[in-house]
């Protein structure tokens, strides 16, 4: 390891939700290589993750949260709290995808996503700060979306995602003043178990991905230990997207890709 990385600093504690699999546990993974205490927080049981992190050589407890009852996000703190002491990162990772059209969107489906992809945040956020501010500030990370950039066709996935953006930029400003930042991350197409059982739509998707493939979990990981870190020291409200160039250039790129080059 260089002497740059090794300089790199990280909160002692981070809650991680949706932490049982997928991208949340590869950033829980990573954290925990890097001397953090994590909180694996999950509907599942993330007990296993726990051990195999502590088998490792890390430090890591697990925690049963629905991250849409304020209730439980409460307890969960209280818990952190007692057993930590400190808090100074929080990854909003847990979240759902329903691809239904428009008119195909029935309320339930629309509460549910609102309920899992931004109340979810939102109550974090507030269970969080009180002690964020208390362990001298820190850095919480909100998993948004490309869909929080374009117009994707599922309205209650773009519309949690956009409004997951700027929850995130009304955070950023409300906790400035406790040295507590707040970023987005925008992954576009992620290899986890979020697209199973979505072959045709990958498949489909990719042709507009400059890139020719998704992303794996510790792609989308490594924006967030930059975030996490003091080497963002001075980010704040701020987005970064990680998507292969589609939502830059995947228009063209498939434009081109199927007409065999541009009109001369």
């Amino acid at each position: 390891m260089s002497e740059a990385s090794e300089a790199v600093r990280y909160p002692g504690v981070v809650l991680v939700t949706g932490a049982a699999a997928g991208m949340g546990a590869a950033h829980a993974r990573a954290l925990a290589a890097r001397g953090v205490h994590v909180c694996l927080a999950d509907v599942a049981d993330a007990a296993p993750l726990a051990a195999e992190i502590r088998e490792a050589g890390g430090s890591a407890s697990a925690h049963a949260l629905n991250v849409s009852d304020p209730v439980a996000w409460t307890r969960v703190v209280d818990d952190v709290r007692a057993e930590r002491g400190e808090l100074g990162g929080l990854v909003n990772n847990a979240g759902i995808s329903r691809r239904r059209t428009f008119m195909d969107t029935s309320d339930a489906v629309w509460n549910e996503v609102l309920d899992v992809n931004l109340s979810g945040p939102f109550y974090g956020m507030k269970a969080v700060a009180g002690l964020m501010r208390d362990s001298g500030g820190g850095s919480i990370v909100n998993i948004s979306s490309i869909s929080g950039k374009v117009g994707y066709f599922s309205p209650a996935y773009a519309s949690s995602k956009w409004g997951l953006t700027g929850l995130s930029k009304s955070a950023a400003g409300a906790f400035a003043e406790w040295g507590v930042r707040v970023n987005s991350v925008h992954p576009g197409l992620v290899d986890t178990p979020l697209l199973n059982g979505a072959d045709a739509f990958v498949a489909s998707s990719l042709a507009s991905v400059p890139a020719g493939r998704m992303a794996r979990p510790e792609e989308i990981t490594e924006a967030v230990l930059f975030l996490l870190s003091d080497r963002s020291a001075y980010m704040t409200g701020a987005e970064i997207t990680v998507d292969g160039g589609l939502t830059s250039n995947g228009l063209y790129h498939r434009i081109l890709a199927e007409t065999g080059g541009p009109l001369t």
